[in-house]
């Protein structure tokens, strides 16, 4: 039961962007948040060769930064009331998994315009350009990313072996400045990003070197 009163918790997901005009494609909501979201930072420093003494505190850029999360799906829920959940009687949870599925994928027109391509004599195709993936988990992050790796485990089936429950686990490849084209709109996100970090950080209570047990810095 919701208390009138209880505040609305907001779900994660991952927005679609078109990567020419920048308008939404598609919303892509989790249908639970997961537990736990882990994300690593790789360290981008100059010298790392040891000897570089001048380098040692240098940065060349942004860390690489990942987000892993664990999404869980259920059918469940639609399942109870097939009135009102005719999409879910019919075909469970395919059409949630596809919709990540086809993040990684390129479109089909697009794949079959390559191939009359390369069969006119075209030796030099451009790689098809994906959506804009944005992973949105609060307003106080959003980031443009690459998915990495998706991993699908279904855990049950309907008696038309429709799956009906499954865990997706994703790994999100933060985009930054260093990865796209001066101008380009992820950039852009991406330095609003780093930008929320950085107020974040602002508001870290400061601490005294007295808490450390120093007087002052050797």
């Amino acid at each position: 039961m919701t208390f009138p009163r209880s505040p609305r918790t907001l779900r994660g997901g991952i927005v679609l962007l078109d990567p020419a005009s920048g308008g939404i494609r598609r919303i892509i909501a989790l249908q639970y948040n997961p537990d736990t979201v882990t994300r690593t930072l790789q360290v981008q420093g100059v010298g790392a060769e040891a000897g570089d003494r001048r380098e040692a505190l240098r940065l060349k850029g942004p860390p690489v930064e990942t987000f892993r999360l664990e999404v869980e799906l259920d059918a469940a829920d639609q399942l109870e009331f097939p009135d009102r959940n005719a999409v879910a009687v019919g075909s469970g949870l395919l059409p949630q998994l596809a919709a990540l599925e086809t993040i990684v994928y390129p479109p089909v027109g697009q794949l079959q315009a390559s191939e009359a391509l390369a069969n006119d004599g075209e030796f030099e195709i451009m790689p098809v350009e994906a959506p804009l993936s944005l992973f949105v988990w609060s307003r106080h992050r959003v980031a443009p990313v690459r998915v990495a790796e998706l991993t699908i485990v279904e855990e049950a089936f309907d008696p038309r072996l429709t799956p009906i429950r499954a865990r997706v686990s994703l790994t999100l490849r933060v985009l930054s400045v260093n990865d796209l084209p001066p101008g380009h709109q992820g950039a852009g996100i991406y330095l609003a990003y780093q930008r929320q970090k950085e107020r974040q950080a602002g508001l870290s209570p400061q601490a005294m070197l007295d808490v450390l047990g120093l007087e002052s810095i050797p």
